[in-house]
């Protein structure tokens, strides 16, 4: 029974310092997702076998001088004979890396010439070298 000089309470649960913490927390998950690395396998124990073989990666350097001269393995080359000259030093059914050495002085046309004739050896893995 309510008296007359009793006022009436609406009693309720505030959400707003709910939400408040929810958003906070949100917050601290999307800026730390952020800062974390792809992996490209997961962690495993690999067996041992005794007849395992290490399976190396040629790599072939090709560097563009300032003056826009072109390099094979620190070796002077012409545009037009570098497509063939990496084709030769490729092993058939395998994969190289071709690390592209460009100064940063070479006109930009350059490089993409030889991006292009590189792009078109089979089983080359196009590389550009980059200072941390």
């Amino acid at each position: 029974m309510r008296l007359p000089d009793e006022s009436e309470r609406n009693i309720g649960i505030n959400i707003t310092p709910m939400i408040d913490v929810i958003f906070s927390i949100l917050a601290y998950f999307i800026i730390s997702s952020l800062s974390l690395t792809r992996s490209e396998g997961l962690p495993v124990n690999l067996p041992q076998a005794s007849t395992a073989q290490v399976q190396k990666t040629e790599q072939i350097n090709v560097s563009i001088l300032p003056d826009g001269a072109i390099a094979l393995n620190r070796q002077p080359i012409e545009l037009e004979k570098l497509e063939s000259e990496v084709r030769g030093k490729i092993d058939p059914n395998t994969e190289s890396y071709v690390i592209l050495n460009a100064d940063k002085a070479v006109n930009h046309g350059r490089v993409v010439e030889v991006m292009d004739r590189l792009r078109r050896v089979k089983g080359a893995k196009l590389a550009i070298a980059t200072r941390k």
